[in-house]
């Protein structure tokens, strides 16, 4: 008989509106302890809102979360107490230095000095910081301080740990830097960590299961294998096609070998079957019906195909939203983003 998961996480029905805007819609998973979730969707989908209601910022309107077996709303403290975050903004003292930084968030959680003292060594050097502990943050760049961030959340040896868009607005060598620290804590510690993420390629490469959520609404919940698995087809071919027209798509739908076709623009993504080999026979169908194949491309599926094949759009990166400093990410942006 196998073993019962314990939860570390777990949300019913939860909904947050703000006045008239329902930022989270009735959403409802479980998280288990040494897990590593990722919540997976754009830039305005309720992400940063729900890791604040799980953080205990804000209250649901409705619906119910416990984190680490205690309700976020009724024993906040408790909550607080077993947790580490990490926001999007970078908190961190400009004018204090690394050590700093890490030895008050310690002292917070009334940790005892020779204690803090160990951790925090420990925490710069699986980051690579630690010949600039006494640096002043202000000298950082922004790779070494996202890192610093994220081992201060971890000075307190946290239960679970969220991770809120962790490396928004990094270039890509730093971020690839900050998964391989993470993937080496997790080697180490069996925490439970929470991601939200609008990368695709982040949320595969670090996360053993994953909702994408979209319009404050999860639209699937899995290991991104299943997810991937879940889309008819094993590949995918983009053509951008001159002269698009009905017959064109319809000639396209009409091939056995094809599962489904999306249409953007002048671009035609089609679901099918061993792209490579078929691909030939979809520039002739093009060409019979009156178009031109302007260009054409081929990919295994990704994350990304699984979003456009449960909401018909992209998610494309976006630049970071400022966040204003009284409210906060969470809010809408009539309420100040």
């Amino acid at each position: 008989m196998a073993m019962q998961k314990t939860k570390a996480i777990e949300v019913t029905g939860i909904t947050k509106k703000f006045g008239a805007v329902t930022a989270v819609d009735n959403v409802s998973f479980d998280v288990f302890e040494g897990e590593f979730f990722g919540f997976l969707g754009p830039n305005g989908a309720g992400k940063t809102t729900l890791i604040r209601i799980l953080t205990t910022l804000l209250k649901p309107t409705s619906g119910r979360a416990a984190v680490a077996c205690c309700d976020v709303a009724k024993e906040p403290v408790k909550v607080r107490e077993e947790i580490g975050v990490v926001p999007q903004a970078m908190t961190s003292d400009l004018d204090l230095t690394a050590y700093e930084n890490m030895d008050i968030y310690g002292r917070f959680y009334g940790m005892p000095e020779r204690e803090r003292k160990e951790r925090i060594g420990h925490l710069l050097e699986m980051v690579g910081l630690t010949a600039r502990a006494n640096d002043l943050v202000a000298t950082y760049s922004g790779g070494m301080r996202r890192r610093l961030e994220i081992v201060r959340g971890l000075v307190h040896k946290p239960k679970i740990l969220f991770l809120d868009e962790p490396t928004i607005g990094l270039d890509p060598q730093s971020r690839h830097a900050v998964w391989d620290f993470i993937r080496r804590f997790l080697e180490s510690d069996s925490m439970t960590i929470f991601l939200t993420t609008h990368y695709m390629e982040e949320a595969e490469a670090l996360c053993s299961r994953v909702a994408i959520i979209d319009s404050g609404r999860i639209v699937a919940t899995g290991s991104p294998d299943e997810l991937k698995a879940g889309i008819p087809g094993n590949d995918i071919v983009s053509l951008n096609i001159g002269n698009l027209s009905e017959e064109i798509t319809s000639a396209l739908g009409n091939l056995s070998f094809v599962h489904k076709i999306n249409i953007e623009d002048n671009a035609v993504r089609i679901y099918v079957e061993s792209g490579a080999q078929n691909l030939p026979a979809l520039m002739d169908a093009v060409r019979s019906s009156g178009g031109k194949v302007l260009s054409a491309a081929i990919h295994e599926q990704s994350l990304e195909d699984v979003f456009i094949h449960l909401t018909g759009k992209s998610m494309r990166e976006e630049e970071a939203k400022k966040v204003s400093f009284l409210i906060g990410a969470g809010a809408p942006q009539k309420w100040g983003r």
